[in-house]
């Protein structure tokens, strides 16, 4: 049986990162509502450890680090008003790192955060954070339209139990693996953690 292959390897695009240092690093939606807020992730505490790994490697190359709060309405989830919209600990941003707040699931609507990126001279992100298949996906996918190429750091980020329409459940597991795979077709590199853009 023959392996399928995604649009990018049908048509010989690049298979490796570019080096962290070309690139900016987008950490998205780091935030307390999924660590011990109102939706708690699985497999979040692990998440978070490879992102601060990520976060440690990228400060330490000189790649810019642009951190994206989700603002949600006050009394609801991520309310700006309170504790649960901080980001978590392990991700907190450093000083001089850019924090973007939005309100929709795509970073890049209704912010500053493309020309924040264009301001660093790169053209190439790295992105992890949460939940994959809704903020992290819907950032990565505009980011094509808008030029810009993508990385994205799989043990990085992390995503919820579905229902799937019929009754079912969609695991968290498989739907982060599925939406991985769909942004792999033609939206991004997907790399395991990141130690594989240490170059």
């Amino acid at each position: 049986m023959t392996l399928p292959k995604t649009l990018m390897q049908m048509v010989g695009a690049p298979t490796t990162p570019p080096p962290l240092d070309a690139c900016a690093v987008v950490m998205i939606d780091c935030q307390r509502e999924y660590a011990d807020g109102g939706l708690p992730l699985p497999g979040i505490d692990a998440a978070l450890a490879e992102g601060a790994k990520l976060l440690a490697l990228a400060r330490g190359r000189g790649a810019p680090v642009i951190h994206i709060r989700h603002r949600g309405m006050p009394g609801g989830l991520f309310d700006p008003d309170g504790a649960l919209f901080e980001i978590c600990d392990a991700m907190a941003p450093a000083v001089g790192e850019a924090v973007v707040d939005k309100s929709k699931p795509n970073a890049f609507a209704g912010t500053d955060l493309a020309e924040r990126v264009r301001a660093t001279g790169r053209e190439t992100l790295v992105v992890a954070g949460f939940m994959t298949h809704m903020c992290v996906s819907s950032t990565v996918r505009a980011a094509l339209d808008l030029g810009f190429g993508c990385s994205v750091v799989a043990g990085a980020g992390a995503t919820r139990d579905l229902p799937d329409g019929g009754g079912g459940v969609v695991k968290a597991a498989d739907l982060h693996r599925a939406e991985l795979a769909a942004l792999a077709d033609r939206f991004a590199l997907v790399v395991e953690d990141a130690v594989a853009l240490a170059g």
